[in-house]
């Protein structure tokens, strides 16, 4: 399976995808699983997403789609101030719906739902908390991705504005990884970002966690 919409053989557009994770959150500090609520940044992350905003200004983005949850959409508001660029907001963009584990700890979820977690992590397909299958976040959020870049001018830039999981599990699709292997890309910290390049056998990583030296990653799916 290749997750591009580059044939192999075919002249590779040059396009480039940056997919930018929001600033933080009072929940991401208590390790509190947001998944799909609609939780604000902290003045922190507000300060996060201005600082990260002026390092991606410089490259020159050509378009920029971002969830429409308001950690979100308030860090891709920072870009939009310095660049002028429209923000086309998304709820296929959100982050996995997890039911009954929104708003937990990390402790309380693994007192909570132990097995599940465990089964999670061992690789297998779970419904954490009743909620999404990580194949389904692809589903609905690698293809808003690739129509909005199939859209750019050959060497264009798309700066994608979402979360965690949903990121990690686009770039698992768009790379054509099993799902399986998702979890061996690492997660993203606040307000870093990943980049995607266009070669001529499809979408390859050119760069992940990048922005900031390195920092922990808190609250990696939300």
């Amino acid at each position: 399976m290749n997750g591009s919409d580059t044939a192999p053989g075919r002249k590779s557009r040059g396009r480039r995808i940056v997919l930018w994770r929001h600033g933080q959150t009072a929940w991401n500090l208590e390790r509190r699983f947001q998944g799909s609520t609609d939780i604000e940044l902290t003045e922190t992350g507000v300060a996060q997403a201005r600082r990260a905003a002026r390092l991606l200004a410089s490259l020159k983005p050509d378009a920029m789609i971002a969830s429409d949850l308001r950690r979100a959409a308030a860090t891709a508001r920072e870009l939009a101030v310095l660049t002028g660029l429209d923000v086309t907001h998304d709820a296929a963009l959100r982050e996995t719906y997890a039911g009954a584990w929104q708003g937990l700890t990390h402790d309380e979820i693994i007192g909570q739902f132990g097995d599940q977690y465990a089964a999670w992590k061992r690789g297998e397909p779970v419904r954490r908390g009743g909620g999404e299958l990580e194949t389904e976040v692809a589903d609905r959020a690698a293809p808003v991705v690739l129509a909005h870049a199939d859209k750019l001018a050959d060497h264009g830039t798309l700066v994608v504005v979402s979360h965690g999981g949903t990121i990690r599990t686009t770039i698992g699709r768009l790379l054509g990884l099993e799902s399986y292997h998702w979890e061996g890309l690492g997660g993203l910290s606040n307000c870093c970002w990943s980049v995607l390049g266009e070669g001529a056998r499809g979408w390859r990583l050119l760069e992940h966690n990048a922005g900031t030296l390195p920092e922990p990653v808190l609250g990696d799916d939300d």
